[in-house]
C-alpha cells in the first residue's frame, strides 16, 4: 500500500542509506527493530540451513526477486558471490492483488508496477509488518507515465492487503526480508526486482495479445519486458538494464 507513515518512511530511507555498505553494521542496525529481531529468531536458522544445503555461502551471497501478477507468485533466487548463475530458492504466494495486467502509470490507478527495479528501502517499522521498497518510478515509468502524477511507496510487505503493492503473509515476508537483509549485510549493493504481468511464456504472451488486441502500445511494452525475461530464463544471470529515450528497456 502507499499509506506508510511519513516518519517511518523517512527513517527507513535513512536506515537504508546509512548502512548500505555491507559488514555487520547493516544487520545490527536492522536488529534494533523488534519485528526484525523476531523474524531473525524465527526464520534465519531455517533459511541458513536451506542455503547451506544448496551450497550457498551464507557469508557472501546475493539474491534476486521476481514477481508474476497473473500467477500471484513472488520468487527469490540466490547465488554465492563466487557463482555465475542464480538458482531458485523459494516461490511465495502473493496473497492479495489489485489492478489489471499492465504497468502502473499514475498515482491512484491501483496498478502493481511492471518492469525492472531495484530494492530501494528496508522499512523495519512498516504498518504492514515489515516492508521492502521498489525503485518505482524508474526512468521508464517517468518517460511513459503521467508526468508529476506517478505516485510512489510501492512495497513488498506483510499484512496481506494491498492497493498497488505486493503483499505476502506476515510469516512469509519475514523470510524475504531476512534474506534481503542478509544479502545486503554481505555486501550486495543492488538487489534487482523484476515484475511481470505473467510468466512470459509464448502461450501466456499470446493470451495477453489476444485479450488486449486493441492496445498495441501495451502489447509492445510486454514484448519489451519479455526480452529481459528471456535473458534471465536462458542464462540465469541478470541482464544489464538501460532505458532508451522513448522509455523502452534495453538489455545486455
Amino acid at each position: 500500500m502507499n499509506r506508510h507513515t511519513g516518519l517511518f518512511w523517512a527513517f527507513a530511507v535513512l536506515l537504508f542509506c546509512s548502512f548500505a555498505g555491507g559488514g555487520d553494521s547493516f544487520r545490527n542496525e536492522q536488529m534494533k527493530a523488534p519485528k526484525v529481531r523476531l523474524a531473525y529468531q524465527e526464520k534465519w536458522p531455517v533459511l541458513k540451513t536451506r542455503l547451506n544445503d544448496m551450497h550457498i555461502d551464507t557469508h557472501a551471497f546475493s539474491i534476486f526477486i521476481r514477481g508474476f501478477k497473473k500467477e500471484k507468485k513472488l520468487e527469490v533466487w540466490v547465488r554465492s558471490n563466487t557463482d555465475a548463475s542464480f538458482r531458485l530458492f523459494s516461490s511465495y504466494d502473493i496473497c492479495s492483488s489489485s489492478g489489471t495486467p499492465g504497468p502502473k502509470r499514475r498515482e491512484g490507478d491501483g496498478q502493481v508496477p511492471e518492469g525492472f527495479y531495484k530494492l530501494s528501502v528496508f522499512n523495519p517499522y512498516s504498518n504492514y509488518y515489515v516492508s521492502l521498497g521498489l525503485s518505482y518510478p524508474n526512468q521508464s515509468d517517468r518517460i511513459l507515465g503521467h508526468k508529476n502524477e506517478l505516485g510512489g511507496a510501492i512495497m513488498i510487505h506483510g499484512n496481506c492487503v494491498t492497493i498497488g503493492c505486493i503483499p505476502l503473509t506476515d510469516d512469509k515476508i519475514k523470510e524475504v526480508y531476512v534474506l534481503a537483509a542478509e544479502a545486503r549485510n554481505a555486501g550486495q549493493k543492488d538487489i534487482s526486482i523484476h515484475l511481470f504481468p505473467a510468466v512470459l511464456s509464448p502461450s501466456n504472451l499470446a493470451d495477453l495479445e489476444s485479450q488486449f488486441a486493441a492496445e498495441p502500445a501495451l502489447i509492445a511494452f510486454w514484448k519489451n519486458l519479455k526480452s529481459g525475461y528471456d535473458y534471465f530464463e536462458q542464462k540465469r544471470k541478470l541482464p544489464e538494464v538501460k532505458v532508451a529515450t522513448n522509455g523502452t528497456y534495453e538489455f545486455r
